[in-house]
């Protein structure tokens, strides 16, 4: 009979058991690294949109677009980052867009 788990009010123990605890280390890593770059691309905006002054809404009409985009753009769960889109942020924030390719796993970067 398995052991049942005792229940925790650790967020960070219910994050590890609902998304990470049956997951292999390859396709933990897999997830790991696409949470990540969800979640730098949405601090990289919002820090250079905050660094610059600007509100949501004052970014969003330098763009082209509503507030509710750099919005969602700013949330580390978006997933429908464009390279358009974020040229033209880039742009407006008189920033250059750099796309780097990086080995893929850790111990290719070690190598």
């Amino acid at each position: 009979m398995a052991k049942k788990e005792q229940s925790t009010s650790d967020a960070v123990e219910i994050i590890r058991r609902r998304y990470f605890a049956k997951r292999s280390p390859v396709e933990f890593e897999k997830a790991y690294q696409e949470e990540k770059g969800r979640l730098d691309v949405a601090q990289a905006i919002y820090e250079l949109r905050t660094k610059a002054g600007l509100s949501q809404r004052a970014l969003a009409k330098l763009v082209g677009t509503t507030a509710s985009v750099i919005c969602r753009l700013e949330d580390a769960d978006y997933e429908g980052h464009s390279l358009a889109t974020l040229r033209r942020i880039a742009t407006a924030l008189d920033k250059r867009l750099e796309i780097r390719f990086v080995p893929a796993s850790r111990k290719a970067r070690a190598a």
